[in-house]
């Protein structure tokens, strides 16, 4: 076992390497930059990240267009006929650009050895103190919402199987395909609509992850407000994500419930209780126990963006999302970087737990 778990982290290394590697490349043939996306901003035709997710239109870009068009001749003033030259230049240089691509991954490479994710080209912050500034927003929404999920649909997947094609059965696949059905953000604007938006109740905030008093309540009102704020993002979240697992919950269980040893337990008298969760349940949750890294990170950072922009819930999603538009590269590495990592040691832990579940797996003697 711990051979094992020795080859997985030194693996590690490698992999991360290999994952930035290929997005760097991507990103060295991608259209735009960050010193195109600053010169927008210094023409006046710069979008907001959240603006082109709305649909929204700068004015300021309009006017800038027709300005442009109309101040094409010898006699316009200067700022219409472009910026200088040398100025362009300048900004290569700060942002490295004058310097080949594989010096600046090499440096890179370097400084992530160290954990120096490097500045943010636009919020003039470490990158590595944005994350940890982020990370409890997203901790809290892909914990709670991963927990509960789980909490939820591994029971009633388990029922949907013991009762396969029961009322109960057909009943609760209605809740399943509505969760199949309706997005998590569609859920979160109607729990708005009814609990939040003061139109029929007002039982929740709708901003933030605490109170603006938060620091002056006492341990256990901390907590309660804690949880107050979180209710209806997480409702959101769950609602939008249990159904898979459920459905992966029953079919897992039907298979295994199928199969020759269970008929062969039951006629030796076992009690349905002993056959379930003395056999069934520890083959079938294999396949859902290897689910989890993947959901755990898919709600951390790519199931709540949406929720996070819709309950101003500043977290890692939409800054990662936010430094994809405004090709902010030091926050896109850095935050794939984490991701990465949290991803590939919560692969480890899901191996681990498959010995928990069935102790006849030996990681031990697997080879490579």
């Amino acid at each position: 076992m711990l051979a094992y778990i020795l080859r997985r982290l030194a693996l590690i290394p490698l992999t991360l390497l290999g994952i930035i590697a290929i997005n760097f490349a991507i990103v060295q043939i991608a259209p735009g930059g960050p010193v195109e996306q600053l010169l927008a901003q210094l023409k006046n035709t710069a979008v907001s990240a959240t603006a082109r997710v709305g649909g929204g239109e700068s004015v300021e870009a309009g006017r800038g267009s027709v300005g442009q068009q109309g101040a094409t001749g010898p006699g316009a003033y200067r700022g219409a006929q472009g910026l200088d030259p040398a100025f362009i230049a300048e900004l290569n240089r700060q942002f490295g650009f004058d310097q080949p691509a594989y010096l600046r991954f090499g440096r890179m490479i370097g400084d992530y050895l160290t954990f120096d994710l490097g500045r943010s080209y636009f919020r003039d912050r470490d990158v590595l103190d944005l994350v940890l500034d982020k990370l409890p927003v997203s901790i809290s929404l892909g914990v709670w919402s991963t927990l509960l999920i789980y909490v939820i649909s591994i029971p009633l997947g388990i029922a949907k199987a013991v009762h396969d094609g029961s009322r109960f059965d057909v009943l609760s696949s209605t809740a399943v395909i509505v969760g199949y059905a309706i997005p998590a953000f569609l859920f979160a604007i109607l729990l708005i609509i009814v609990f939040a938006g003061g139109r029929y109740l007002n039982w929740f905030p709708l901003r933030g992850l605490t109170s603006d008093n938060w620091a002056d309540l006492s341990g256990p009102a901390r907590i309660l407000d804690y949880f107050w704020h979180l209710t209806l993002p997480v409702t959101a979240m769950v609602i939008g994500g249990f159904a898979s697992l459920t459905m992966l919950t029953k079919n897992s269980f039907l298979d295994e419930i199928n199969k020759q040893y269970v008929i062969t337990a039951r006629a030796k008298g076992l009690s349905e209780g002993r056959v379930l969760y003395g056999h069934v349940f520890r083959n079938a949750m294999l396949l859902v126990i290897a689910g989890f890294p993947a959901t755990l990170v898919g709600m951390l950072f790519a199931g709540s963006l949406l929720i996070e922009v819709i309950f101003s819930l500043d977290g890692l999603g939409l800054l990662g999302f936010e430094a994809v538009i405004k090709r902010d590269y030091p926050v896109m590495f850095g935050t794939l970087y984490v991701f990465s990592l949290i991803g590939l040691l919560l692969n480890l832990v899901s191996d681990l737990t498959y010995q928990l579940v069935d102790p006849r797996i030996d990681f031990a003697t697997r080879e490579g």
